[in-house]
């Protein structure tokens, strides 16, 4: 079917503006607007029509056209003017100036370089677009959508300075033309890191109370946390401050024990920056702030913004770790026997049932890690201190326990005494940032 017939398919259905005519050729002759084929078809259909008629062979062609069409001689000065609106668009496109500086209103507090440009058409307009296709038959359109979209933001850019980045935008425009609104919804920053924790009893990330499961009462004394501080809020505090953000999300690789330090190198994190008002920061200060305010609780080094794939790598690393573990005994154990369980546990490989401490929210599997080596770095009557280095996902509490044999080989195993973790302390997380 040619272009001619089914432009004569749609002049039937009512008027019709050239950014609608010309959509449904949207992908035809490119470097073109969609306005600009409009008024192209139109010219074209309006010189058959006055060939026709000149010809009196057929008047057909003139009884098609639209009543702001029929007598009108298009050219393609003035094919654009109608005398009734648009039946397909509702005049959409006679108010992107409108929708452009609405969108620019929407953002003038944020900063940032790129954009992009998204449209939520209303239920009409969609209902309308469709009804075009089914009669014209047309195989070279676009939705409209995404003219809203490309012209919208032409006129965004023009105005601001701003590029359109549609794979990786600072911030997504969106137009709701039913409620006569725009949104924003802004990239988030990611903030790369290691950080070392200097107490015990606070979680990595926050614990919403297990009594009212956030919502505040008296066992958490309205806070709605189940413990009054953690990693991730006390970083939490300069990153929104820095970044005028409405909150952040905690990404560590894996995570320590409440009771655990975490010590020596760090573990690598990434705090992401929800919806930033401002994207330019210095992170050397966002780090200096965090351990002025932390100091003695938690520190934080090597902060630099990353790109979102760096979480993705952290989540599914299973980085080695290195422990030093104060372990006591349930009966005096000799230091050469302690010695001699050290010495087969280097390189061993572990089976581990899930632990019982951890069942109710993991998989009851049997898993297999490695312990790369064990020292004996101090012997004591009442207690011994271990340095433990092994594959990433070993529960190393359960390595000493036996955890009522769900582990195997233990160290209590070795010496045939209970042995149990009283304080653990992480000291190397093997991953580069």
């Amino acid at each position: 079917m040619s272009i001619l017939e089914i432009a004569k398919k749609i002049l039937p259905e009512g008027p019709i503006c050239d950014h609608c005519m010309g959509r449904q050729f949207a992908n035809l002759s490119t470097g073109l607007t969609n306005d600009e084929r409009g008024r192209a078809v139109k010219l074209a259909l309006a010189m058959e029509a006055d060939k026709l008629n000149k010809d009196e062979d057929d008047k057909s062609l003139l009884e098609q056209l639209s009543p702001s069409s029929r007598n009108a001689r298009l050219s393609l000065k003035d094919s654009g003017k109608k005398d009734e609106q648009c039946w397909v668009c509702l005049g959409i496109f006679d108010r992107v100036e409108e929708w452009a500086d609405r969108a620019l209103k929407a953002v003038e507090e944020i900063e940032y370089s790129t954009f992009v440009v998204g449209t939520k058409v209303s239920g009409l307009l969609s209902e309308n677009e469709e009804i075009l296709w089914a009669e014209s038959g047309t195989t070279y359109g676009e939705p409209i959508k995404s003219e809203i979209n490309r012209e919208v933001g032409k006129l965004i850019a023009a105005k601001s300075g701003k590029e359109v980045d549609i794979k990786n935008p600072d911030v997504v425009i969106t137009l709701d033309i039913a409620k006569e609104v725009v949104y924003t919804q802004i990239r988030s920053i990611y903030i790369a890191g290691r950080y070392r924790k200097f107490i015990r009893g606070i979680p990595q990330t926050r614990w919403p109370c297990r009594s009212c499961r956030g919502r505040g009462c008296e066992k958490c004394n309205q806070t709605g946390q189940q413990y009054p501080e953690s990693v991730d809020e006390l970083i939490r505090g300069p990153v929104i401050k820095a970044t005028n953000g409405e909150d952040t999300r905690f990404h560590g690789s894996g995570r320590e024990d409440i009771d655990a330090l975490m010590l020596g190198t760090g573990r690598p994190f990434v705090v992401e920056a929800l919806s930033p008002k401002i994207r330019t920061i210095d992170v050397a200060a966002i780090q200096d702030e965090i351990n002025r305010e932390s100091a003695g609780k938690v520190e934080v080094e090597g902060l630099k913004l990353v790109s979102k794939d760096l979480i993705h790598a952290l989540k599914s690393s299973k980085a080695d770790k290195v422990y030093k573990l104060k372990v006591t005994f349930s009966d005096p154990v000799p230091e050469n026997t302690l010695r001699s369980a050290v010495e087969k546990l280097t390189g061993s490989r572990i089976e581990q049932r899930t632990p019982n401490r951890v069942s109710h929210r993991r998989a009851d599997l049997v898993r297999e890690r490695n312990v790369h080596s064990m020292e004996l770095l101090e012997y004591h009557d009442e207690y011994s201190i271990f340095k433990v280095d092994c594959q990433g996902g070993l529960y190393v509490k359960e390595l000493v326990s036996g955890d009522e044999n769900r582990t195997s080989p233990s160290l209590t195993g070795l010496i045939g005494v209970q042995a149990l973790v009283e304080e653990l302390d992480v000291i190397d997380v093997k991953i580069d940032l």
